[in-house]
């Protein structure tokens, strides 16, 4: 599916997806501390006529126990974004996530070099 947004203009669309980045940041990977845009687990914002969002993350292992809560904590976070009128949550394991993905925040929190 193409972003496809006549409603909107392209400074409207990068407006609305650094306001979900910003609230993607309230969404704290529950075993790390950290959010998830500083962590490196979201990978692609992708907003259609409409108001459709969808959302790619990754996660920092397969098999992560919390990854329910993760993607409630997204979609209740993505209620803020009044544009968005639907959310649509993926996980993709390509490329696959390493500690290098994460902001210089995140390693300084972390205590990674």
């Amino acid at each position: 599916m193409e972003e496809n947004n006549p409603l909107w203009s392209t400074e409207k669309v990068d407006e609305i997806k650094q306001h979900i980045l910003s609230v993607l940041e309230q969404v704290i990977d529950p075993e790390l501390g950290i959010d998830i845009v500083n962590l490196g687990l979201v990978y692609e914002v992708n907003l259609y006529d409409g108001g459709y969002c969808e959302i790619k993350i990754t996660l920092t292992t397969m098999g992560c126990p919390l990854a329910d809560v993760i993607m409630d904590d997204i979609l209740s976070a993505m209620t803020a974004v009044t544009e968005v009128k639907e959310t649509d949550v993926k996980i993709v394991w390509y490329p696959a996530w390493d500690p290098s993905k994460m902001s210089r925040y995140a390693r300084i929190a972390l205590g990674i070099r």
